[in-house]
């Protein structure tokens, strides 16, 4: 397994380089809220990536133990991804992410109205 390095040697340093590459964590979302996925299914759900660039994504998380990728050899080809036990351990950590950027949105949502009628007024 190969995480990304830190230059400090910090490993949350590591984890948070992975996580935060090109469309990372939502495909890790992805892959938690809907189980093994085939690879155009997970194309379809995350909409806007390249095939290359979802390739290469999935290709970190596998080199790194945070997914696994399954092929058989039908024609076509059938490869599925899913998430390892270790990947399943981020779960909870983006559970609590999702909340709070939620709560985030939510409060940034009730503040626009507020601050379109303060520049109106000046």
């Amino acid at each position: 397994m190969r995480m990304p390095r830190s230059p400090v040697g910090c490993p949350m340093d590591s984890l948070l380089r992975l996580m935060m590459g090109p469309w990372t964590s939502y495909i890790i979302w992805v892959l938690c809220g809907n189980g093994p996925t085939r690879f155009g299914d997970l194309k379809r759900r995350v909409p806007g990536i390249s095939a290359k660039v979802l390739t290469g994504r999935l290709r970190t998380l596998a080199a790194a133990g945070v997914i696994y990728r399954d092929y058989e050899a039908t024609i076509p080809p059938r490869v599925t991804y899913g998430m390892t036990a270790r990947g399943q351990e981020l779960r909870q950590a983006l559970d609590a992410l999702n909340d709070v950027a939620r709560r985030w949105a939510a409060e940034e949502q009730e503040a626009a109205p507020a601050r379109s009628y303060a520049r109106a007024g000046e």
